[in-house]
């Protein structure tokens, strides 16, 4: 086995879900990751179909994931006054287990620490590749040397930058915006959600952690917008204007906006790229092929696309450059399949007209009576499974 020391850039899903395979197969995982601890909160994520369920059952984290799933029923959407419009039933539209993604990440964390060096609140600032190696620096530890770099940082991921070049020529903006945060479960929710969606906006609220909290998500169209991803003031001041005045609950959440520990405003895109390794640089999960937080794909291929690039790098006995072609090989029909679960997603998420927003939901009141009306599950549970796993368990060397 060669190439043993691995740095993976990223904390979140597709990190230490690479270094939980890594180790089992040999191999030495550091992650670095720029957040000073793992980040709580975020919206709820789907695992579907056996792909995703064998992965997590072979992970030995499965009874875990389950004990924290979320439990969400119906979703329902209101008029600016909370009356009940139309209720969508879980079951057109959940995967077989919905976690929040902080609680995802703390059950890999959990699942890797052990065994996996975490560096936390520093990120990679060049990456030096020679015959042998490359150098890494750091923004505060000392240089070091790995074997290979694993860029698994997500849509905007550093990695990807320092190796392929700007993001503007790989994020497709898909003319949404979306902002969450952790808020009191005021209207009482159980294990369920309200919406309220006009032209060109959508807001709701859903219970957390066993409705003893909620979480508040907007949705805005717009075109690409000059912000700073960092400058969460000026992010908020964004979201204000666009929902001030907007109706039901959006001045409240607004208002609980500005106390939320755990904001997250962002474009609403995908990654588009042509290969996901250079050198001994690959790309994971988001960071090489994200499909958009509307197609509740993310998750599971940044858990696919883990499992099978560790795979590829016990097979192929640590030669990257014939494990990360098999690697590509392996995930470019299953990334594309994944990414189109979020294509022409947007317009229906956030109609543009208000004629189109009254349709919509006048359509999903009747919807779950419908035939067909289980169609989008079972496309994103197709999608899902729409590869054929290898089985590398025969290569763990423990």
């Amino acid at each position: 086995m060669k190439n043993i020391n691995v740095l993976i850039s990223g904390a979140s899903v597709a990190g230490p879900a690479l270094a939980y395979w890594l180790h089992r197969h040999g191999f030495t995982p550091t992650i670095v990751e720029r957040a000073p601890a793992l980040r709580d909160g975020g919206y709820a994520v789907d695992f579907r179909g056996e792909a995703h369920l064998s992965i997590l059952r072979r992970m030995g984290v499965l009874a875990d994931l389950e004990r924290a799933r979320t439990g969400m029923g119906a979703m329902s959407y209101v008029n600016s006054a909370g009356k009940l419009q139309a209720t969508m039933p879980a079951d057109l539209f959940a995967g077989d287990i919905e976690i929040l993604r902080g609680d995802l990440a703390r059950v890999l964390y959990d699942a890797t620490k052990e065994h996996t060096e975490y560096i936390f609140g520093d990120s990679i600032t060049s990456l030096t590749e020679d015959a042998d190696g490359v150098t890494v620096t750091f923004e505060r530890t000392p240089p070091r040397r790995f074997d290979l770099v694993i860029g698994a940082d997500g849509l905007h991921s550093n990695t990807r930058r320092l190796t392929f070049g700007p993001e503007e020529r790989f994020v497709k903006h898909l003319g949404l915006y979306c902002a969450i945060f952790t808020t009191g479960n005021h209207l009482g929710l159980d294990h369920t959600g309200h919406a309220y969606r006009t032209a060109g906006k959508l807001v709701a609220m859903y219970s957390a952690h066993h409705n003893t909290q909620a979480k508040a998500v907007f949705y805005f169209a717009s075109p690409p917008l000059d912000l700073d991803r960092r400058d969460v003031p000026q992010q908020q001041a964004v979201l204000a204007e666009q929902f001030t005045g907007n109706g039901w609950q959006s001045d409240r959440l607004l208002h609980d906006m500005r106390h939320a520990p755990d904001f997250y405003f962002d474009t609403v895109a995908q990654v588009r790229m042509d290969s996901w390794t250079r050198g001994r640089v690959a790309l994971i999960g988001d960071a090489a092929s994200c499909p958009s937080s509307l197609s509740g794909m993310g998750s599971g291929l940044a858990l696919v696309g883990a499992y099978v690039l560790a795979g590829e790098l016990a097979a192929a006995r640590g030669d990257h450059r014939v494990a990360f072609a098999r690697y590509e090989q392996e995930m470019r029909a299953y990334a594309e399949g994944c990414q189109k679960m979020g294509d022409g997603v947007a317009k229906l998420m956030v109609p543009g007209s208000r004629f189109l927003a009254a349709f919509l939901n006048r359509y999903y009141k009747i919807m779950p009576y419908l035939p067909g009306k289980n169609m989008a599950a079972n496309m994103a549970r197709k999608a899902a499974e729409n590869i054929t796993l290898r089985d590398y368990r025969d290569l763990a060397s423990r």
